[in-house]
């Protein structure tokens, strides 16, 4: 006889009898299920009675005798219109009597009464629910009813019996009809599961062949599926942790909600479907944790969430900051006054608007800075004053909150940072600390007081804590918000939802699973009889740009881009594949554009079209050419949706759309030009969505090595930490060398910063003369030394300067010292000579391309490892000359010719017009110019150049983050800027 010990009855017995002992769950015989009504009658009416005498009361009177029939219709006639999630968080209102359905947890101990209520909820379970009333014989395995109104579902399987999670949901899709009423969308159960000891998945809606199952597993080792669990059922945390009442009546009442959803075709929406969400487990896990996390340990504690794209991060972004509005410490004491979410999502605000108000049935709790009336930094100003409960900002604006408020009370605050950005770790985290902790500079204060708070302001604050959210943690994010577990020093993420574990579960596509590289070779020769010396790395890219804007390169490879697309792409996805060029420049996006019309043209492919998306205008062979124009007319901020449609297939990008784009429909990549690292990760995953059919992706580069796209990837696979720390010492070290040059002596850097941070550092033509009398001296001494010893010192002290600039966010140094050399250090940098920036290298008639040929070099599906990946951090770096040099034109050409081609890229030239032109329109630097030297009119424009740039960073990221993260890259395009500025005003005064 066979052992019944581990068929699909004795798992059901195993799970409810943990529901019905530790759950907090009774038994609910299935006979006592109103198959019409699609409820527990009798235990729905036990609930009212029981909990609101006085409404039932009521209702007798009104319905004289007949109340149980008219209630059970009028709940009926709401669950049909409304749904069980409204009606099981805001009750009925029937006969001018508000019937409460169930009672949400409060967030306090202040009301016994309420917490009374929420005892007195019924959760039941139900073995084996007959439900059909077209089908008697028809059961399910498992319901759970909260006060008699079904909310869950579950068939389950066992593996012992060759039956596993697949069966369930095939008897979900193909033997439970989605009319009856317990199936039934928005009337019937929220949430069905299939379950089986190993995995667990569930879906909000029954469609049968159609219908979507979600994972709803805890993650093993990096990827999907789930590991050991003590009770022997690897998805035993699923009935004893997530049934269990408390977190069952959590996500209830604060989790689920109902979603319109968009249905577009061809870019247009044609349709708004109503969903159920119903949080996944990570989601469900990261806002539980940190919202225990910050009973006890906010504020004052940052934390950084990696969460892979797929993750759903918005939503958790929402219902932490809608957890954050209510929570309370173990004293019943607010945790937070505010939330800030900074975001670069306008979207987020009306999502987090909709969903608190799914929740709350509630407005006005979160506030999203528009600008519509006014400055975004005064109307931001204005609602952290106000305390208001949640504030959407952006990157870019909330800097401003320095100039607009110089007070705040001492309120708690969380900010949340949706995909950390680079200047998160930099002075603008420093001075949102600032503002946000309400320091103030008493009358009393002298400037060593004030400059000990700048000093601590630059480490973790005790009323402020960060929560960043980001797939792609940088070293300096992984420093300044991870966390350090006992017995390990390394930073690394407090939570974790893999790029791996997104993969495996199916929420987002390996785009290395199909990756062909691409060798290109060139000879050039020398047409010039002269020979003359140029800067070699300048050269280089000068080469460079010469061999990839040639028309036979470029058409080449329009060709094969086409003939590719034509061959292989066109007919995925049901025919609605789409393929995104990613090129170098500006002019190499023109350029590949009119080359891919023309080859469309030619080979009579009437049915691909081509759209280009750049900034700007670009100047190319005596002609502008704008994306407007190039595109038939179609405006900038229409080319998405069209780009969606069935007219136009290949979209070719020049810094655009690299980030941020989302195009489910986006199949391939043709790759021309240089990735690595993060931007490697985050322009490949443009192509990761997935959609209805889209089962695999193809990546096409001309330009990059397999390995080391590989290698960017595996930083990122799983959790991510850092190579090697920021050494602390490397501060004091480099302190001691400057010191040792003698170039400024002790009491100027402390003469300086005693004028610095006094608080009668307010008259700006008093204090910058004060400041310019103690940088002076030092300034003479550099100029003093042979040139080789001006390199080392201007190397040391930016090195010291950066780090400092870093390291403060990480360690609390609280020393005096430090930060007045670093104080000082800053002016002084900036005050010392700089050699003029050499004009740009550029080759016209000087070469000529003999030889060309493109061959594929590999064709490969890449496995990233199982394993942790690690990211730098700055460290004693930017010490070493960087010096160019020079030449002969003839020896350039033979490196190019034996490098086989450089991979340079050219600078965008109009975005730097752009800041240019913006700094132009400010009447009182237009005025500085005219009226001072260029030495003078530097210390006005290199006060706003920063603010220049923060206003344009979404029209140019990528040089916008060169421009925050790299000092010398700052200083060059500063000084080019600041002289380009000084000279066309004094040119429009003549």
């Amino acid at each position: 006889m066979t052992s019944k010990i581990y068929d699909e009855e004795s798992f059901e017995d195993a799970i409810e009898a943990h529901l019905l002992q530790h759950g907090g769950y009774v038994e609910l015989d299935s006979d006592s299920y109103d198959k019409e009504l699609g409820i527990f009658p009798e235990v729905v009416i036990d609930f009212v009675k029981e909990t609101q005498p006085e409404a039932w009361d009521e209702l007798e009177t009104a319905h004289k005798g007949n109340a149980r029939e008219r209630f059970l219709e009028d709940l009926r006639s709401h669950l049909e219109r409304e749904g069980p999630l409204e009606v099981l968080r805001h009750g009925v209102r029937t006969t001018g009597t508000r019937i409460k359905l169930s009672y949400s947890q409060p967030s306090t101990g202040h009301n016994p009464e309420l917490e009374r209520k929420y005892e007195e909820n019924r959760l039941a379970v139900t073995r084996q629910l007959y439900y059909s009333t077209m089908n008697p014989k028809k059961s399910v395995d498992l319901a759970l009813s909260v006060n008699g109104i079904p909310v869950a579902t579950a068939e389950l399987k066992n593996r012992s019996t060759k039956q596993t999670i697949d069966h369930a949901k095939e008897q979900y899709m193909n033997d439970r009809d989605p009319s009856e009423t317990l199936f039934e969308f928005n009337r019937g159960a929220l949430v069905h599961f299939a379950v089986d000891p190993d995995l667990v998945e569930y879906t909000t809606k029954l469609e049968e062949e159609d219908t979507t199952f979600l994972p709803f597993n805890r993650g093993k080792d990096g990827g999907a599926g789930n590991p050991q669990h003590p009770s022997g059922h690897r998805t035993a945390y699923l009935w004893e942790d997530i049934w269990e009442k408390d977190s069952w009546m959590d996500i209830i009442h604060r989790f689920m909600h109902l979603e319109e959803e968009e249905i577009r075709k061809d870019g247009i929406v044609v349709e708004e479907k109503e969903k159920l969400i119903f949080p996944r487990y990570h989601q469900l896990d990261c806002v539980r944790k940190f919202v225990e996390r910050a009973k006890t340990e906010c504020p004052g504690q940052d934390f950084l969430v990696q969460h892979s794209t797929g993750s759903g991060k918005s939503k958790t972004i929402g219902w932490l900051a809608h957890r954050f509005t209510s929570l309370h410490d173990d004293d019943d004491e607010r945790v937070f006054d505010s939330i800030v979410v900074v975001t670069d999502r306008t979207v987020l605000d009306e999502q987090l608007q909709d969903t608190i108000y799914e929740i709350d049935h509630e407005t006005g709790i979160v506030h999203g800075v528009t600008g519509d009336e006014g400055s975004k930094s005064e109307e931001l100003a204005e609602l952290l004053e106000a305390g208001k409960e949640i504030i959407i900002t952006t990157l870019q604006t909330f800097p401003y909150v320095i100039e607009q408020t110089q007070n705040l009370p001492e309120r708690n605050y969380a900010v949340m940072v949706d995909e950390a950005h680079s200047s998160q770790t930099g002075e603008m985290a420093k001075e949102m600390k600032e503002i946000l902790r309400g320091v103030e500079i008493d009358e009393e204060d002298d400037w060593e007081d004030v400059l000990a708070e700048s000093a601590e302001a630059r480490g973790k604050q005790d009323n402020l804590s960060f929560f960043a959210f980001t797939a792609t943690p940088k070293g300096k994010t992984l420093e300044v918000f991870g966390e350090r577990r006992e017995g390990d020093d390394k930073p690394e993420p407090s939570h974790v939802y893999s790029m791996r574990q997104a993969i495996e579960e199916g929420f987002i596509l390996d785009v290395l699973q199909n990756y062909v590289t691409y060798d290109t070779y060139y000879n050039i020769v020398k047409q010039t009889e002269e020979d003359p010396k140029v800067p070699e790395k300048k050269g280089q890219k000068a080469v460079s740009r010469f061999l990839e804007l040639h028309p036979h390169n470029v058409a080449q490879k329009a060709e094969i881009i086409v003939e590719h697309f034509a061959n292989h792409t066109q007919h995925k996805i049901g025919g609605k594949a789409k393929a995104m060029v990613v090129t170098s420049s500006r002019k190499h996006a023109v350029r590949y554009k009119k080359a891919i019309d023309s080859y469309l043209e030619e080979s009579d492919y009437d049915d691909i079209g081509a759209l280009v998306a750049f900034s700007g205008t670009v100047e190319d062979e005596g002609l502008e050419y704008t994306e407007k124009e190039m595109n038939d007319g179609i405006k900038p901020s229409q080319l998405p949706s069209k780009f969606s449609g069935n007219e136009y297939h290949l979209l070719v990008v020049a810094d655009k759309y690299q980030t941020g784009f989302d195009e489910p429909m986006l199949h391939t990549m043709y790759v021309d030009k240089s990735l690595s690292g993060v931007r490697a990760v985050q322009t490949l995953s443009r192509l990761n969505r997935t959609a209805p059919g889209k089962e695999e992706t193809f990546v096409l580069d001309f330009k990059n090595d397999a390995e080391d796209i590989e290698g960017a990837f595996q930083d990122y696979y799983e959790k991510t930490t850092v190579e090697e720390q920021s050494d602390p010492q490397h501060l004091y070290r480099l302190e001691s060398e400057l010191n040792s040059m003698q170039v400024y002596k002790q009491e100027e850097v402390n003469d300086f910063a005693e004028a610095f941070f006094s608080p009668e550092y307010n008259a700006t033509e008093q204090a910058h003369s004060e400041l310019h009398k103690y940088i002076q001296p030092a300034r003479d001494r550099y100029e003093d030394l042979d040139e080789e010893a001006q390199e080392q010192f201007r190397s040391k002290l930016r090195a010291f300067v950066r780090l400092y600039k870093f390291q403060s966010q990480v360690v609390s140094y609280s020393d005096t010292e430090l930060e007045k050399l670093y104080t000082f250090g800053r002016f002084l940098y900036d005050e010392l000579p700089r050699d003029t920036v050499p004009p740009a290298v550029e080759f016209d008639d000087e070469l000529a391309l003999r030889y060309y040929r493109l061959e594929k070099a590999s064709e490969k599906q890449m496995e990233l490892e199982s394993d942790e990946g690690e990211v730098s951090v700055p460290t004693e770096s930017g010490t070493g000359s960087h010096e160019d040099e020079e030449i002969e034109l003839s020896m350039l050409v033979e490196k190019i010719n034996e490098a086989l081609g450089t991979d340079f890229t050219a600078a965008d030239q109009l975005f730097l017009d752009q800041i240019k032109e913006d700094a132009l329109e400010k009447d009182h630097i237009k005025r500085s110019a005219k009226v001072n030297s260029e030495e003078n009119f530097a210390l006005e424009f290199d006060d706003i150049i920063t603010e220049l740039f923060i206003q344009r960073m979404d029209q140019n990221k990528e040089m916008f983050g060169m421009y925050m993260d790299d000092e010398e890259f700052q200083d060059m395009v500063t000084e080019l800027l600041r002289q380009e500025v000084y000279q066309e005003a004094q040119d429009a005064e003549a």
